[in-house]
């Protein structure tokens, strides 16, 4: 029993949609887990200052991750790697010797330099946080959170060499025990040790998100050394390659950075608000977005090396006409209940009512751009398919740039014209409640994304001509089911509401889930009657043996 449990992380999966729904698996499992862990930090703090300074602490460690560490993912070393090792075994140490040296000397250089600069730093780059009295707090728990990307980076390059050896669970299990470690300082370490001891948590995850995988390389030989001469040449192919990948990271990590700074000129808890909505609207991302996107990667490469143009496109059309399947009535249901939502997941403890009622209408102007954020990761892992790095650059790039001066332009509208205030806290129903100024933010960043899908899809639609019709197909039969199934829901709210009390978050609960039961059935009745096809395929899909897929598991992308 034991051997066959453990085989699983030996097996093979073949199949876009067993492979995404395995991802998409231990996604959820990730997911529940952050929760958890922002469930705990919302009911300690609540919508704080003190939460303030917790997630300003990873704004400068993030970008170093993003800038440095990303250069060794799995989606860019494993073709290397694979690449060296059928040179020879010799050849193939010495490379990952190589790499695994010039990210660690490169990560611990600037980690060093910017341990110094830190003060500097923080107060041009957050400057509500200039002459806070908190400012050395946030200085120290800075520094000591620089040791995440240091652990994340080992760990991404690590993850490249077990999927090589094609253990693909090993790294998916990696996100689960980060979330542990945050969670065990959130518990156990805050209490005698204060905001040092919450980072000290997420650095404990970052330890564990690498060990956990150390054990089998180290058992095949295959840990990485240290190496003081290195080998450019080889270095060079990989920079060349990750480079692009990086910038376009780092772009959109510019732009969060630049709607946080202006969140901490608000007033306190807009920090909190902007990064508890956040969490919540990626989750989403992550079991529909990350998990279609990484699936269908290795057969998109292959079908582009073996000049298999129409089974490219095909498997595009076929990802894309599902992540709408899923993403569209997803967008919907948390539009709907998004009070219900924050609700069940944070209220609780120092979270007040107050807090939810911000929160949710800050989730509500995130969520819109859900689509496009799962669509975009398509676009995205499409071009690295093919080589083509620039254009998905080029066009983030350009996004992020408007999405920084959007909330640039909205934060001073926001205070110098009463109507567009007033329009705002109206339709998300904020009237009267303070700190509604953070509303500009997620609207900035909505818009800038769906600029950035638009941008993409004519792109991908130009170079090839027959994407766009078959996707509108499957955009119409989910957009008219969502629409109907949200009607339901709004309807079904005010039903259950006699039913169960909203003094308490179980009545908060159940209220939500019997309407959006109900609700999403009337949808699943709509598709029916549409004869949908991508409900079909989901339905033959679910009678499919998904634990045996071969994907290559996404990389962690931030802190």
């Amino acid at each position: 029993m034991v051997k066959k449990f453990l085989n699983i992380f030996n097996r093979e999966i073949s199949g876009l949609h067993e492979a995404a729904y395995l991802l998409a698996f231990f996604a959820l499992f990730s997911q529940v887990l952050a929760l958890v862990r922002d469930k705990l930090l919302a009911y300690t703090f609540g919508a704080s200052y003190t939460l303030d300074i917790y997630y300003a602490t990873f704004r400068i460690p993030d970008l170093i991750f993003v800038s440095i560490a990303s250069v060794v993912s799995a989606s860019v070393l494993v073709p290397f790697f694979i690449e060296k090792m059928n040179s020879g075994q010799q050849a193939g140490q010495r490379f990952v010797d190589n790499i695994f040296s010039t990210f660690f000397f490169s990560v611990i250089i600037v980690s060093i330099a910017v341990f110094f600069w830190t003060p500097g730093l923080l107060k041009l780059l957050l400057p509500g946080f200039a002459n806070d009295p908190l400012l050395p707090d946030l200085i120290t728990a800075t520094r000591i959170l620089l040791l995440s990307p240091i652990l994340l980076g080992i760990s991404n390059f690590l993850s490249s060499i077990t999927q090589m050896h094609k253990r693909f669970l090993v790294y998916a299990l990696s996100p689960l025990v980060y979330n542990i470690g945050i969670i065990i300082g959130i518990i156990f370490l805050y209490p005698s040790f204060g905001l040092n001891g919450l980072v000290a948590g997420v650095v404990l995850g970052s330890f564990l998100h690498m060990a956990i995988q150390a054990p089998f390389i180290i058992s095949h030989g295959a840990f990485p050394r240290l190496r003081l001469y290195i080998d450019w040449t080889s270095i060079k192919k990989v920079i060349l390659v990750s480079l692009p990948r990086t910038l376009t990271l780092s772009s959109s990590q510019l732009a969060s950075f630049f709607l946080i700074a202006l969140a901490s000129l608000m007033s306190g808890g807009s920090i909190s608000i902007f990064s508890l909505a956040m969490n919540l609207q990626s989750v989403p991302l992550s079991i529909v977005g990350v998990s279609y996107s990484s699936a269908i990667f290795p057969t998109l490469s292959k079908f582009f090396v073996e000049g298999q143009r129409s089974s490219f496109l095909g498997k595009m059309v076929e990802s894309a006409r599902h992540i709408i399947f899923w993403s569209i009535p997803i967008t919907v249901l948390f539009i709907v209940l998004r009070a219900q939502i924050v609700r069940t997941v944070y209220g609780a403890g120092n979270f007040d009512w107050a807090d939810t009622r911000l929160t949710a209408a800050v989730l509500a102007l995130f969520i819109i751009s859900v689509v496009g954020q799962c669509l975009i990761l398509l676009f995205v892992r499409a071009y690295y398919a093919e080589g083509k790095t620039s254009k998905p650059l080029i066009i983030n790039i350009l996004c992020s740039i408007v999405i920084a001066a959007l909330g640039y332009i909205f934060t001073k509208a926001f205070f110098a014209f009463p109507i567009f205030r007033y329009f705002l806290e109206e339709i998300l129903k904020v009237s009267g409640q303070p700190g509604t100024s953070v509303l500009v933010l997620p609207l900035a960043y909505s818009i800038g994304i769906l600029l950035n899908t638009y941008l993409l899809w004519h792109v991908f639609g130009r170079d090839y001509p027959g994407f766009t019709r078959p996707v509108i197909s499957a955009l119409f039969h989910s957009f008219a089911a969502s629409i109907i199934m949200g009607y339901i829901i709004f309807v079904s709210l005010r039903f259950f509401n006699i039913f169960f009390t909203l003094e308490k978050a179980w009545g908060v609960f159940l209220q939500g889930f019997f309407a959006g039961i109900t609700g999403i059935v009337a949808g699943v009745l709509v598709l029916i009657l549409l004869k949908n096809k991508e409900l079909k395929e989901v339905w033959a899909a679910l009678h499919h043996k998904i634990w045996k897929a071969k994907v290559v598991v996404p990389g962690q992308e931030s802190l």
